[in-house]
């Protein structure tokens, strides 16, 4: 059997605000936590969870592994209100101006895309 997604692991210096951060962005919720890591993991309990992990030193080149999100019963503008309104901000990562999705970055400034066809408008198309 080949190996299962079990956890994503994020470094952050606060690790509350970036644990609460994708807890509102995904619907998830808080279901360990200690010192020095905070696991947020879907309502329904099921796999991968997020690992937020306490470091000492602050974000400094862009990511090499980062998430692609899909709006979800909402357009993509109206996903992006949101996603800015939680602390999101735009990312210049040497995207060209005529992608097709948006880089943002959490509040630590990890580096996450919005994707410009909502989960709807992907399976219309199946």
């Amino acid at each position: 059997m080949p190996s299962q997604l079990a956890a994503i692991a994020i470094d952050a210096i606060r690790p509350r605000v970036v644990a609460d951060f994708w807890c509102a962005v995904l619907g998830w919720h808080v279901v360990e936590e200690d010192t020095d890591v905070i696991s947020i993991a879907p309502q329904d309990g099921t796999w991968p969870s997020i690992d937020v992990v306490a470091v000492p030193e602050g974000k400094t080149v862009k990511n090499r592994l980062h998430f692609d999100l899909r709006a979800d019963g909402v357009s993509t503008a109206e996903e992006l209100e949101r996603l800015l309104a939680l602390g999101a901000r735009r990312r210049n990562v040497g995207q060209g101006p005529d992608v097709s999705w948006v880089v943002l970055g959490d509040p630590e400034g990890n580096e996450f895309c919005l994707l410009s066809r909502s989960v709807q408008d992907v399976e219309d198309q199946e």
